[in-house]
């Protein structure tokens, strides 16, 4: 897709696979038989992994950077690079890394074996984030080896900062403490990559439901709302990160109800 002057290209790594009962729900209900169509015939819910690449000017931005070699039952990656190459795109050539949270499944490409895999890039995150994943007494050991490579590349914000041109980070706090949304504008266009502030679609088109990888499951679902009630009705593209195809669409009011319509 493009937004203006910004190309915004999906790179794929791997596929990850969920009890969509275990982990998207609305509490005290299954609402899962109104939406068989998200799910197979297992009630396994599909989440693509990966991020975008955006050029704009000069920059060559990664918004995330996939689930890395990790290979289990549920999850598995290890196409992030190829994809990149695929789009003519070598790890040297990329300016800048931006996560839009510090989860395990979007971080995977940001260092490999104790190396900075994108070593000419400066790297981005809300500092809460970095605070809560790799500073805090409590931080998991795992996330702690994975990310503290990046410390001497690492850029944080902790409020809306214009990036590049075309590309702003907002902080959208709930899923995790930092988690941010990247707005791409130009030509009078927006594309809001929102991150996990929804993982499937009926997130954005159902104001109840609640996501057990949430940190604060009160504070993002009250973001995701927020978010859904400004794109309703709009030319605005909302990109979630999970999507098959790590598509996006548009939000329109149908009746009372919200409905995604991917584009």
């Amino acid at each position: 897709m493009r937004i203006g002057d910004v190309d915004i290209r999906p790179v794929a790594d791997g596929t990850g696979r969920e009890d969509a009962r275990e982990v998207l729900s609305v509490p005290g209900e299954d609402r899962w038989a109104c939406h068989p169509e998200h799910l197979d015939e297992h009630g396994v819910l599909a989440l693509a992994l990966g991020g975008f690449l955006l050029r704009t000017g000069d920059r060559v931005v990664l918004v995330d950077a996939g689930v890395g070699r990790i290979r289990n039952e549920k999850y598995a990656g290890g196409g992030f690079l190829d994809a990149l190459a695929a789009h003519g795109v070598a790890p040297g050539d990329v300016t800048d890394v931006v996560f839009t949270h510090l989860h395990f499944d979007h971080v995977g490409w940001a260092t490999s074996k104790g190396e900075v895999v994108f070593d000419r890039a400066t790297y981005r995150v809300h500092a809460a984030d970095w605070e809560h994943f790799v500073e805090a007494a409590d931080a998991d050991p795992g996330a702690v080896r994975k990310l503290s490579p990046l410390r001497d590349r690492l850029e944080p914000f902790d409020t809306a900062v214009t990036l590049a041109p075309g590309l702003d980070a907002r902080p959208t706090p709930g899923h995790t403490p930092g988690s941010t949304t990247y707005v791409v504008s130009g030509g009078g266009q927006r594309a809001l990559l929102i991150g996990d502030v929804a993982h499937s679609v009926v997130e954005l088109e159902e104001p109840e439901w609640e996501a057990v990888f949430d940190v604060d499951p009160v504070a993002a679902r009250a973001m995701r709302n927020a978010l859904a009630d400004e794109l309703a009705d709009t030319d605005d593209l909302v990109v979630p990160a999970h999507l098959p195809g790590l598509v996006g669409g548009r939000l329109v009011t149908v009746g009372d109800r919200r409905r995604f319509v991917a584009v």
